[in-house]
């Protein structure tokens, strides 16, 4: 009956409004245990009774309405008894899901004060959903390597990753990443491992990446980062790498950084409670180094939000939550665990759980949940069949909120089976209710955008899943085959899919094929998307360079399963599944807290807790501190002043004018200089050879060396090592000031710093460059070969003669390749294809050759070596006139890439970092053509064994030399050309390279300048003249004082 039907007139109210006669003693008994009353407002109930009694004589005075009265009843009674019956039980199943509602609404209701906060945020039937930043989103928008593959290619190597482990330990971390490092194998990627500590999973991933380099503290500061397309980080434990990528020149390096600990996450709210937000900063710049934060599951990114720069993602998939229940499982029994929560052997448990994204913030979305659940609590609650009872359990909060208490006032209002309703926390041992259950039903107001965590380990327990049609759960489990589905807010639904899966107060059938359905799904769930995930990652964000190959296609892999048959043993063993959860978590867990130590100070650290309950009151300093502080320092300020009265009253012996001049220089001495000189160029006085490493970042001091042989040569100013006497190339030549042509020119750049006005920097008869690639590609020299070196060039002292130690690689890096790579086909390679293209129009056009005649030098296929890395040693007039040579070329390949391509394109490279780059790996090779053809000697010095040998013999090579080209005369009459056009002013582009790259010198200029001096000459000595005479004729007048 609806609350606004008129009643019958033989239906009698009392005073307070309840209906009297009757045998609805169901609605009595629901009615009379409730907090509030059915008719709120008893006295306008009385007024209606007054009326329907005044109304009841003038009823009964018409015979037929008496006698419809007595026969229609009858009818009634006899008809419609049926009817009655089922409106009055829907009427009272409303009523008792109002009550239920209200009552679980109630212990709802006292929520947390931040729980409150969230629930006025979030309104009903909203999701709280992790939104990509704009890195993330345009990771998400690329399109990979479609454009890539379909361009021409000529590689010789596979592409480089490096993946440092937080720890080796065998648990499922180190599943997921063997499964994931194994099939993007299978695309062609070439993995280096390095390890923050050693572990027991080492052999496997020996036997994925071969030698495995621990990294100790001095060691980050010696790996060359540079030589990978990408690195990734898979923990917080491995943080140390990340603060080595942070500075030049690995800024640009690719970075993945994989968080799936939540170890920091638990700590920043602690951080902004104390007001440390220097420890949030440091860790949000680390966080903002990386290109991309990649999470397993949508709720850490939230978890870390206040460190998100925009580059947080999420790759769905982790086997953590199996590798958990399968652990479980083996040192736990599913009826002891009964036994010790008091539940019997037939009970059937269902375990209701909520949103899986606050399980204990947004209680409300429970209460919500009883407009489903409520038709299940009456139908099943109420029972006791000969076996056992249903018990509902509800998993949210924590133990000591009350919820308990509440859900037995609930279940004893109702009328339900005492103990029917428990509730727990989940702080409480979750896997065991889990394990318990016999049935587990999730239901949420709030949509899922990933897949539920507790909901893969119950379908890991076996147990029959019921839950909401989400499209994030459709999209893995058949309905009806690997679980139930059922629409959102619909009891009916609910209650249908609820009873397919009970028989007789019992599992049925169907639920036991479902279960074991939905456990073998649960195994490999989501292993598929995670591994095309992080191999569509790599695609977007490495940098693969032209002499790299592509990885292949994703969908060459056959994918489905995680590498389970690695690792079944350390499931099977007893115990095992906590200590590696431990062990996996140590290292991310004492980087956290050793950093706080290292960046808070000392007496806080000690005092402060790890659970965050340290009490630091008593490290504040107070008042009373700052007025002893005080006073220490003017006792102390008074002795000092007392002690300078005394020593100026005392007689003192001045001493030897030799004494007072020789403090007077030491103390001249200890003033600290920028530019001080260290030994090192105090040893360099002498010697016949000095060796400039060029460096660009702060990364690259380590690789740097030090001694009488070696000098630093910075191409940029913020990266100078303090202290030092490296030369500053940009205050040599300040084109390097501006970062487009600093990235264009890289090494080369520094040697034409050094080369202009040389004798102002550089006296030595040799000269040498050393790329700081060198050290970190193990090919610097020894000293072993730096003893040679010296030793050969004191005893050679005639003859141009290049001697260098690393060398071009030519073997192409191909595993069985027999054909071996020519010097400009290497070059090639190294260039996008347009290295002999672009060599050849810049040649010509320094010439100025016309079109039909060949403008590409040729090079032997001798198989000799060649140089590399800007890393060799010659005499310094033959390093001036190859720097004269190399300014011509940089310049002519300048005027070409302008001229043809776009504005920030270069066709000299097809990545990224190749196009920023675009002239170096040209200028790098460009020695060896003008060695060759200006006929220098090449010699190579093993940089290891120190053995020298000689490479393309002089002899051999003089029926291929273009010596007319690389004459130092013909060099010299275009430098001198090019030198009086720009004392001209006649550019041939807005952008003229060449005058900003050295010194401009041509005949015009010498004999402007020698005039110039003559001038001054002359001047001096007419004003000398017209002194002389002055005083000849007016004799010498004194001034007056004060005139």
């Amino acid at each position: 009956m609806g609350r606004n039907s008129s009643p019958s007139p033989d239906n009698t109210f009392d005073a307070n409004g309840n209906a009297g006669g009757g045998n609805d003693l169901g609605f009595h008994s629901i009615r009379d245990r409730l907090r509030f009353k059915r008719n709120p407002n008893p006295s306008h109930d009385r007024d209606r009774t007054k009326v329907f009694a005044d109304r009841a004589p003038v009823r009964g005075r018409s015979h037929y309405n008496s006698r419809f009265n007595r026969k229609g009843f009858l009818w009634f009674k006899g008809k419609s008894t049926l009817y009655l019956v089922i409106i009055f039980a829907v009427f009272l199943f409303g009523m008792a899901s109002m009550v239920l509602q209200s009552s679980i609404m109630s212990v709802f209701k006292q929520g947390s004060e931040r729980g409150r906060l969230l629930r006025e945020g979030l309104k009903f039937g909203t999701t709280l959903r992790f939104v990509p930043g704009r890195i993330s989103r345009r990771l998400a928008d690329a399109n990979g390597l479609d454009r890539l593959r379909n361009e021409p290619r000529i590689a010789v190597r596979k592409p480089r990753l490096a993946l440092v482990l937080g720890n080796m330990k065998k648990n499922s971390e180190s599943l997921m990443l063997i499964t994931i490092v194994k099939n993007i194998q299978k695309l062609g990627y070439a993995l280096k491992i390095f390890a923050v500590e050693n572990g027991n999973a080492r052999t496997m991933w020996e036997q994925l990446g071969g030698q495995i380099s621990i990294l100790g503290f001095e060691s980050y500061g010696h790996m060359d980062w540079s030589i990978f397309e990408g690195v990734i980080v898979d923990s917080l434990g491995a943080k140390e790498a990340i603060s080595s990528l942070m500075q030049e020149p690995f800024c640009t390096v690719p970075l993945i950084w994989i968080v799936q600990e939540d170890t920091l996450a638990s700590r920043l709210p602690v951080y902004e409670e104390m007001g440390w937000m220097h420890l949030i900063s440091h860790w949000r710049s680390a966080f903002s180094r990386a290109n991309v934060i990649v999470f397993p599951d949508f709720s850490l990114p939230m978890l870390y939000s206040v460190l998100d720069s925009g580059n947080f993602f999420v790759i769905p998939g982790s086997p953590v939550d199996v590798w958990a229940a399968e652990s479980y499982v083996k040192t736990h029994s599913k009826t002891q665990l009964r036994m010790d929560y008091g539940f019997g052997k037939e009970d059937l448990l269902v375990l209701i759980v909520g949103s899986s994204t606050f399980y204990n913030e947004l209680a409300w979305d429970y209460a919500v949940a009883m407009h489903s659940v409520g038709p299940l609590l009456i139908k099943y609650a109420r029972r006791k069949d000969s076996g056992g009872s249903f018990k509902f359990v509800f998993l949210c909060g924590n133990s000591t909120d009350g919820y308990n208490d509440v859900l037995k006032e609930v279940a004893s209002r109702l009328g339900l089976q005492d103990d029917s309703l428990r509730h727990y926390g989940l702080n409480s041992d979750v896997k065991s209710l889990l394990l318990m259950a016999d049935i587990f039903l999730y239901d949420s107001s709030q949509g899922v955008q990933g897949f539920p965590p507790l909901l893969i380990q119950a379908m890991t327990f076996e147990i029959p899943v019921i839950a909401p049609d989400f499209p994030v759960l459709q999209k893995y489990i058949v309905d009806g085959v690997h679980g139930i589905f059922f629409p959102k807010h619909n009891p009916d639904a609910l209650l249908k899919a609820f009873s397919f899966l009970i028989s007789s107060g019992k599992l049925s059938r169907s639920a036991q094929t479902v279960a074991s359905s939905g456990r073998r799904l649960a195994k490999n769930i989501m292993a598929t998307e995670c591994i095309m995930g992080y191999a569509r990652l790599l695609e977007s964000v490495l940098y693969f360079p032209s002499d790299a190959f592509l990885p292949g296609p994703i969908s060459q892999l056959h994918l489905g399963a995680w590498e389970w048959n690695l690792f079944q043993k350390e499931i099977d063993l007893i115990g095992d599944e906590m200590s590696h959860i431990a062990e996996g978590k140590s290292a991310a867990k004492s980087v956290v807290y050793a950093l706080e130590e290292e960046l808070t100070y000392s007496a806080n650290s000690q005092n402060f807790s790890e659970d965050g309950t340290g009490n630091l009151e008593q490290d504040i300093p107070k008042q009373q501190d700052w007025d002893v502080l005080g006073e220490i320092e003017s006792s102390e300020e008074y002795e000092r002043l007392e002690m300078d009265e005394l020593d100026e009253r005392m007689e003192k012996v001045s001493g030897v004018w030799d004494d007072i001049y020789r403090n007077a220089r030491k103390s001249e001495k200890l003033k600290f200089e920028p530019n001080e000189r260290d030994e090192g160029e105090l040893e360099r006085t002498g010697q016949p050879v000095c060796i400039y490493e060029i460096y660009s970042g702060a990364a690259a001091w380590p690789f740097l060396h030090h001694g009488s042989l070696y000098r630093g040569l910075s191409l940029s100013a913020g990266a100078r090592k303090l202290r030092s006497d490296d030369v500053n190339a940009v205050g040599r030549l300040p084109i390097l000031n501006q970062t487009y042509y600093r990235d264009i020119l890289c090494e080369i750049g520094g040697m034409f710093a050094i080369a202009k006005k040389v004798d102002n920097i550089h006296g030595r008869p040799w000269i040498g460059f050393q790329s700081w690639h060198a050290a970190g590609r193990k090919v610097s020299l020894s000293p072993k070969a730096e003893k040679v070196l010296e030793e050969t060039i004191q005893e050679n002292t005639k003859g141009d003669v290049i001697y260098f130690w690393a060398r071009l690689n030519m073997d192409g890096g191909v595993t069985g390749s027999k054909n071996a790579l020519t010097f400009w086909s290497m070059c090639d390679i190294l260039n996008g294809g347009y290295c002999r293209t672009a060599f050849e129009d810049a040649f010509r056009r320094i010439y100025g050759l016309p079109s039909h005649i060949e403008a590409l030098p040729p090079m032997p296929e001798d198989g000799g070596h060649w140089s590399a890395l800007h890393s060799w040693v010659m005499p310094t007039p033959s390093f001036l006139e190859f720097v004269m040579f190399a300014r011509m070329f940089a310049d002519s390949l300048d005027a070409l890439h302008a001229n043809v391509s776009k504005e920030n394109t270069c066709l000299l490279g097809s990545s990224d970092i190749e196009k920023k780059h675009c002239y170096c790996r040209m200028l790098e090779v460009l020695v060896n053509v003008w060695a060759y053809h200006s006929a220098r000697k090449m010699v190579y010095i093993d940089p290891h064994a120190g053995s020298l040998e000689e490479q393309h013999p002089v002899e051999q090579r003089k029926e291929f030399m273009w010596a007319k080209y690389f004459n130092q005369t013909l060099l010299k009459r275009i430098d001198e050309n090019l030198a009086e056009a720009a004392d001209d002013g006649d550019h041939p582009s807005e952008m003229w390279l060449w005058p900003l790259t050295g010194e401009v010198h041509w005949q015009g200029i010498y004999e402007r300048e020698r005039e110039q001096r003559y001038r001054l000459k002359m001047d001096k000595k007419r004003k000398t003249r017209e002194k002389l005479f002055e005083r000849m004729k007016y004799g010498y007048k004194q001034k007056s004082l004060g005139g």
